[in-house]
C-alpha cells in the first residue's frame, strides 16, 4: 500500500493530499492528483470554523504565508438575523468560544435555565461571550502577547484562491500533478479499482483512490455504486446564486446571515470584497426570482456584474469508504453552508481515515467503524442545521411555514427539542445522546434562546435581580476586548 490517487482538485483534494502526505510521506507512500482543466471547481465556501485554523497549524503553514495570498480574514462566529420572526428575537450570534468565556459560562448556564423554568431572567446569549464584542467592533481575534486567554476563530477567504495556494504547496513537497480527463475506471476481478484510463489512454495506477470529483462522485457512487442518503426531506434548500460586492472602510470579523423569502444569504467579507450568496429552495421559486431578490437586497438591480448559480445534492453517502476508495468533499456528502462546515467534515474524514487506516495497519479493519462515524457526524450537524428552520417563528412565506410544519426530524432532534422545553438537564441530555461531540450546550442554548424558542413565563413571576451580573459581565467583557487590534489595521500590518 504505497501508491494514492486523489481524483479531484479544489480545496477538498488539495487538502485530503496535504494532510496525508504529512502524515505518511515519511512513510515512503507516493501521491498524485488527477486533476481536469474542463471541470471548475465550485469555489462557493468562503467560510469555516475553528478547525481550520488546526488543520494550518499541523501543517506548519503561518498566517503570514497563507492570509494574504487568499484575501483571508478572521471570523468571530456568525450573526442570525431575521430568523425567528417574534418580537424581541431580531437577530442572535454564534460564538466560537475559547477558554476566556469560562469565567462567565456559569453566568450563562445559570440565567438561560432559569429562564426555561420560566423565570424572567436575564436571556440574550450575545451579551455572555466575548467573540461577539469583537465581532461588534470590528476587531481580529489576536490578542496581545500580555494576554494569557487565546481566542478561538475561524477564516474567511477566497475558495479558489485556497485550493492553488494547497495545490502549489503539495506540488513543491513532491506530490505528482497529473491534468487529465478520466474517461473510463477500471476494477481488479476482485471488484477494487485498479487504475483510471484518461483521455488520451494514459492508465493511472494506484493501490488506494481518494475521491474527490465533487458530486459527480464517479468513483463512489459512479463506479462502486454506494448509495446516496438525501437530506431532502428536511433540509429543502438545492441552489444558490451568489454575488461579490465591494468590500467597505470597516472590515467585520464575522459572518452574517439573514434569512429572506426562501432562503437565506451570507455576507462574507475578504479583504479584497465581500461575498454574497444567497441559498434557497427551487420548489419555492425559480433561479430568475432568487437572483433579483438578492440583487435587491445588496442594491445591484441595475448592476452589471454577473451572478454565478448552483445546484446543490444535500445528503450523504452510506458509505463514505468502500474497498480501496475513500470520498471527501462533495463526492460524500454536502450539507449546506449555514454553518460553514464544508471543509471541516473534508478535515474530519481525512483524519479520521488516517488514525483508523494506520491503526488496521493499512488494511479494511476498521472500515465499518470509520463510516458509522463520519455518518454520525454528517448527521449531527444536519440536525443542527434543520433546527435553525424548524424552531423559526416566520411565515411569511409558503417556504418558512412548510419549514416550521416540518416533521421529518430525526429522533435525536425530538429528544434535544424535548427536553429543551421540559426544563430538563440540558447538558445532560445533549451529552446522554452524544450530540455535544457535534455542537455544543452553548451553540444549541444560543440557537434555541435566540429563535425566542422558550417556554411561557410563571405566572406572577418577578423578574430575577440580574442587573448586577449584567454590569460585571459587560465590564468584564469591555475590559478584555481592550487587549484585541482593529481588524483590517491588524492584517494590515501583517
Amino acid at each position: 500500500m504505497k501508491k494514492i490517487v486523489v481524483l479531484g482538485g479544489g480545496t477538498a483534494g488539495w487538502m485530503t493530499v496535504s494532510l496525508l502526505h504529512h502524515a505518511w510521506a515519511s512513510k515512503g507512500f507516493q501521491f498524485a492528483v488527477v486533476e481536469s482543466a474542463n471541470v471548475p471547481t465550485i469555489g462557493v465556501g468562503e467560510g469555516s470554523t475553528p478547525a481550520l485554523k488546526q488543520f494550518f497549524d499541523k501543517l506548519g503553514i503561518a498566517e503570514s504565508e497563507w492570509m494574504p495570498a487568499c484575501a483571508a480574514t478572521y471570523k468571530c462566529g456568525i450573526r442570525f438575523a431575521n430568523w425567528a420572526g417574534r418580537a424581541g428575537y431580531d437577530s442572535y450570534f454564534h460564538p466560537f468560544t475559547s477558554t476566556l468565556d469560562n469565567n462567565v459560562l456559569g453566568y450563562f448556564h445559570h440565567h438561560i435555565n432559569a429562564r426555561r423554568q420560566g423565570h424572567n431572567s436575564y436571556r440574550a446569549p450575545d451579551d455572555y461571550f466575548l467573540a461577539n464584542v469583537l465581532a461588534e467592533q470590528h476587531q481580529a481575534p489576536k490578542e496581545s502577547e500580555s494576554f494569557p486567554f487565546e481566542q478561538s476563530y475561524g477564516y474567511h477567504f477566497d475558495a479558489a484562491a485556497l485550493g492553488h495556494f494547497l495545490k502549489q504547496r503539495a506540488i513543491r513537497q513532491g506530490v505528482e500533478h497529473i491534468e487529465a480527463d478520466v474517461e473510463q475506471v477500471q476494477l481488479t476481478t476482485q471488484g477494487d479499482i485498479r487504475q483510471l484510463v484518461t483521455h488520451n489512454h494514459n492508465a493511472i495506477e494506484a493501490d488506494f483512490f481518494v475521491d474527490c470529483s465533487g458530486f459527480k462522485s464517479l468513483l463512489l457512487q459512479g463506479t462502486l455504486q454506494v448509495p446516496f442518503v438525501s437530506y431532502a426531506n428536511a433540509l429543502f434548500n438545492d441552489a444558490a446564486v451568489t454575488l461579490p460586492t465591494q468590500s467597505t472602510d470597516f472590515l467585520p470579523s464575522l459572518t452574517t446571515s439573514t434569512a429572506m423569502t426562501n432562503g437565506w444569504r451570507w455576507h462574507i467579507p475578504l479583504t479584497n470584497r465581500v461575498g454574497n450568496g444567497y441559498v434557497y429552495s427551487s420548489q419555492y421559486c425559480n433561479s430568475d426570482d432568487a437572483e433579483f431578490e438578492l440583487r435587491q437586497q445588496l442594491g445591484l438591480l441595475d448592476s452589471a456584474i454577473e451572478a454565478k448559480h448552483l445546484k446543490m445534492k444535500v445528503g450523504r453517502v452510506a458509505e463514505h469508504w468502500r474497498r480501496n476508495c475513500l470520498a471527501v468533499g462533495l463526492s460524500q456528502g454536502f450539507i449546506e453552508p449555514l454553518e460553514a462546515t464544508a471543509l471541516m467534515l473534508v478535515q474530519y474524514t481525512v483524519e479520521n481515515f488516517i488514525l483508523a487506516f494506520e491503526k488496521g495497519n493499512f488494511t479494511d479493519t476498521n472500515r465499518n467503524q470509520f463510516n458509522s462515524n463520519i455518518n454520525a457526524q454528517f448527521d449531527g450537524i444536519r440536525d443542527y442545521i434543520v433546527a435553525h428552520y424548524k424552531t423559526s417563528g416566520r411565515k411569511d412565506s409558503q417556504y418558512w411555514r412548510d419549514n416550521g410544519q416540518n416533521d421529518q426530524l430525526s429522533d435525536s432532534l425530538r429528544y434535544v427539542f424535548q427536553s429543551w422545553m421540559q426544563g430538563k438537564d440540558f447538558s445532560e441530555a445533549l451529552r446522554k445522546q452524544g450530540i455535544d461531540r457535534f455542537y455544543s450546550d452553548v451553540s444549541w442554548m444560543c440557537l434555541l434562546t435566540g429563535m425566542g424558542v422558550l417556554p411561557p413565563l410563571a405566572a406572577g413571576e418577578s423578574t430575577i435581580q440580574v442587573e448586577q451580573d449584567r454590569r460585571w459581565i459587560a465590564e468584564f467583557l469591555r475590559r478584555s476586548s481592550l487587549n484585541f487590534p482593529d481588524h483590517r489595521t491588524y492584517l494590515t500590518a501583517q
